[in-house]
């Protein structure tokens, strides 16, 4: 595969679909519409179209198939039985169902200057090619999703039938022989295949019978070109890059990676396994407590629960088809310069997750189809395991939003005004409701954290400005912290029940901070001065727990052997969380040492981002290296963030943080284009040395961030454009 994904895509209108299957020596292109009208949704419509590579023959083969299911309550039916030997013209399906109300689908012919393989075997006749094939089945509603074992049971039929015709020299070609079965009709799946040679395109149209207008090809031409031209305008006006990236060449790069990750966007239904045997192991509050959790775990009283739904974004549409709660904070940073109702959509499906406790799993693993693609060790989620508050950086971005409306032009208001993205932006008292029925989530998902990953002060003797503002991960392992999302970075060994994690202080101190916006935006002022109270706990303890002077750096403690409280420096992202979570200000008297650390080439500094860990570190680059020297998009999107903040504030550190700034932004945006550009693809993570992409590939989730990066201002000298 020499690369696939969307070329433009907003969720409101469609988009342009490419996958270049060198594989098969074909570019299969599909453009997607939506058509607004009626109360069930509108209509939508596809076109599928194929161009043979270069080095294609000029009778290449393809077939395609197109599949429709019904799950739940409803029907779906080919309208018509046709010819035995296939469909000579379009293909229509009739369905209904409570929620989408009467509709049908319809499988055009195409145009004629599609071309069809012709054979003179005797197969041919009985089955020509030049036809639409379609198997109407019904199997058990829990194995549709099994699409592609469904279609190859139907192949499996038709070649088991050659079988016993033919010989085993005058058996049929190959794309006679792998077709489906010919039997339309009644059931709850239908497998719909062409077959063609040489270029093609055909359509696939969707009218809901209380749209006034049918779906058709015609409609589908135009929309297709108007939402071309609505996605290309609106993305110059919201994301639009700053020098020096605001060449004509970047303009694809920066499309296809914020589409892929608009058109990650999905609705995902089930059920979850979850552990909630509470055993008193899970409270992790004895020495050797990953070795008691772990026969806890091993007694399986995990059980299914649900069904659920989750509307999100997810990391990748290939690798990763589910919702994470860490990655999706960083997923709706740029969305919501997008789409801010569609964001507050997703927040809201979040959030009602909620279990009443103010537990979110880390992890969506909804339904049979989702776990597997997860191996089993893994799907189980457990209520007291935590996760990144990232949700919050959204939530915060809103209330900017909502505060610079009044600031804006005269000129600036119109736009909003006629922008139906934003409604709650432009009218604040949609905002106001929106935070006021959220608030109580919010509030309890909140307390739950406190509840859950505090940190143990009172049992040892630690001097600090509040004896109360001290967290921990729970679910920690030696080698392990998969909760922190940080998996394998270095922490304190072996692992004491004594430890706490400056990267989780630093993510409670940025959750409280804005917990603290949002009570005073929704008239809990009571609420408002107490999250005050805690922030400047917080902020204050993160220095009195965590710096380090000998090693002047922000470091993870423990416990040591004599029962005291000791650093464990492993100096890379955990060092400077409290920067990257906003948590130190201009003036910090950390602040210089930070950002000497980040710009240090011995250290942290690459020319293709921030690494994981430091290369001095004992741990760089060793066993999975995972979080242990990788340069990773979010992380460094983080940083970038801040050093803009510091060098647009006067402070003692401007000069440094403004060169800083420039000089990374350059690099990182540089480093993903120059990956992209080589392989088609948005890496997980890329190499420090190298700049290489690594690991997961069409990593579209937080990787995107580079496309937020761009839209920042540019600050003078520092960059280098590739």
């Amino acid at each position: 595969m020499a690369g696939y994904g969307w070329d433009e895509y907003d969720i409101r209108t469609g988009g342009r679909q490419t996958i270049h299957d060198a594989g098969n020596q074909l570019d299969v292109t599909t453009e997607f519409v939506k058509v607004a009208g009626g109360q069930h949704g509108g209509n939508w419509g596809v076109r599928i179209k194929g161009t043979p590579r270069q080095d294609a023959p000029p009778d290449l083969k393809t077939t395609m198939i197109f599949y429709a299911a019904m799950e739940g309550f409803g029907g779906l039916e080919v309208a018509e039985d046709d010819e035995e030997t296939g469909f000579a013209g379009a293909v229509t399906l009739n369905g209904q169902s409570p929620d989408l109300g009467q509709f049908k689908i319809e499988i055009t012919k195409g145009p004629e200057t599609n071309g069809h393989p012709e054979y003179s075997h005797p197969s041919y006749v009985d089955k020509p090619l030049d036809r639409t094939f379609v198997d109407s089945l019904q199997v058990p509603p829990e194995a549709l999703w099994q699409s592609k074992a469904i279609v190859l049971s139907s192949m499996k039929r038709t070649v088991d039938g050659y079988v016993e015709q033919h010989s085993q020299e005058d058996m049929p070609p190959p794309c006679q022989i792998y077709t489906v079965q010919q039997s339309p009709g009644a059931g709850n799946i239908h497998l719909i295949q062409k077959v063609f040679e040489g270029p093609f395109e055909f359509d696939v149209l969707y009218s809901s019978e209380s749209n006034p207008e049918s779906m058709s090809s015609e409609i589908l031409t135009k929309k297709v070109e108007s939402a071309t031209v609505s996605f290309s305008e609106r993305f110059a006006q919201v994301l639009n890059p700053q020098k020096p990236f605001n060449k004509s060449r970047f303009d694809k790069f920066t499309k296809s990676l914020f589409s892929n990750l608009l058109g990650g966007i999905g609705y995902f239904y089930g059920d979850a396994v979850i552990d909630r045997s509470y055993a008193p192991e899970y409270d992790e509050e004895n020495e050797g407590f990953w070795e008691e959790t772990a026969d806890a775990r091993s007694r399986n009283e995990q059980k299914l629960e649900g069904p659920y739904e989750l509307f999100t974004s997810i990391p990748s549409r290939p690798f990763f088809p589910r919702g994470f709660l860490w990655d999706e904070g960083f997923h709706l940073l740029p969305i919501i310069d997008w789409d801010v109702d569609l964001t507050l959509d997703i927040i809201r499906s979040w959030f009602n997750l909620m279990d009443e406790d103010g537990w979110i799993g880390r992890e969506q693993i909804l339904g049979a189809e989702a776990r597997s693609k997860v191996p089993q060790e893994f799907q189980v989620q457990y209520p007291h395991y935590a996760n990144p508050p990232t949700l919050f950086f959204v939530l915060d971005a809103f209330l900017d939003k909502v505060g610079s409306k009044e600031k804006r032009s005269s000129s600036e208001q119109q736009i909003l005004k006629e922008d139906t993205y934003q409604a709650h932006v432009e009218n604040a008292g949609a905002a106001a409701e929106y935070l006021q029925s959220l608030y109580p989530l919010l509030k309890r998902h909140y307390n739950w954290y406190r509840k859950t990953q505090w940190g143990d002060l009172k049992s040892y003797e630690r001097n600090a400005f509040s004896n109360k503002e001290a967290y921990r991960w729970r679910g920690r392992t030696p080698q392990h912290i998969l909760t922190s999302g940080l998996d394998d970075y270095p922490r304190p060994q072996p692992p004491h029940p004594g430890e706490l994690h400056t990267d989780l202080i630093s993510w409670m101190g940025m959750m409280t901070r804005v917990m603290k916006r949002i009570a005073s935006a929704a008239g809990e002022t009571d609420d408002a001065k107490e999250y005050a109270t805690i922030e400047n706990s917080i902020i204050h303890n993160i220095d009195d727990l965590h710096w380090d002077n000998n090693a002047q750096t922000f470091c993870d403690a423990t416990i040591d052997e004599y029962e005291e409280n000791v650093h464990v420096c492993h100096k890379g992202y955990i060092s400077i969380f409290p920067f990257m979570t906003g948590m130190l200000s201009p003036s910090h008297p950390r602040l210089g040492a930070v950002l000497d650390l980040i710009g240090d080439p011995e250290e942290l500094w690459s020319d293709h981002g921030i690494r994981s860990l430091s290369k001095k570190d004992e741990f760089y680059g060793t066993e999975e290296n995972y979080w242990r020297s990788p340069v990773w998009m979010n992380m460094n999107y983080l940083i970038v963030k801040e050093l803009l903040n510091t060098a647009q504030a006067s402070g003692p550190h401007q000069k440094h943080a403004k060169d800083l700034y420039s000089r990374l932004r350059s690099n990182l945006v540089n480093t993903v284009y120059k990956s992209w550009e080589q392989t088609g693809f948005a890496w997980e993570q890329y190499n420090p040395e190298t700049g290489e992409g690594q690991r997961t590939q069409h990593f579209t989730g937080w990787t995107s961030l580079v496309v937020k990066i761009m839209s920042m201002p540019d600050l003078g000298k520092g960059h280098d454009e590739l």
